[in-house]
């Protein structure tokens, strides 16, 4: 039934409609943390807004994300939801001609990585590329 809606339902209504009916159920658990609806919504909307007034983002761009299995890949996926753009993900355990090969296939604005990250030689200058370092819900150009 959702598939058939106009327009469809999409994981992001989803989620935020669970947000509304249910904020403090627990979400995600991560190690000795755990994230409720309320919370990840949160930080959510405070990732879109950053990533809207500081980076620049519009709707449509493409972002490369290049970060591990934890909450922050969660919250950053909502926040590019909500501003209508795509995201390339990034296997974090791929490295050398296949990272080079993924980044150029997604043909994306800007690349976040967590700091532990490698990324390979020429990221983030020139090419109309720019680079971003995610930490926890903070991205340092």
């Amino acid at each position: 039934r959702r598939f058939n809606s106009r327009p469809p339902v999409t994981l992001l209504d989803v989620f935020q409609q669970h947000a509304r009916r249910q904020p403090r159920r627990p979400l995600l658990r991560f190690q000795d943390e755990v994230y409720t609806y309320e919370d990840v919504e949160r930080r959510s909307n405070r990732a879109a807004r950053f990533f809207s007034r500081r980076l620049g983002l519009q709707p449509g761009q493409t972002v490369a994300v290049f970060l591990p299995n934890e909450p922050t890949y969660v919250w950053t996926w909502l926040a590019l939801a909500k501003l209508g753009c795509s995201m390339a993900c990034l296997n974090c355990n791929v490295r050398g001609r296949a990272l080079q090969h993924a980044l150029a296939a997604a043909q994306a604005t800007l690349v976040l990585a967590s700091p532990g990250e490698w990324l390979p030689p020429g990221v983030g200058e020139g090419g109309g590329r720019t680079f971003g370092v995610l930490r926890g819900s903070r991205v340092v150009p």
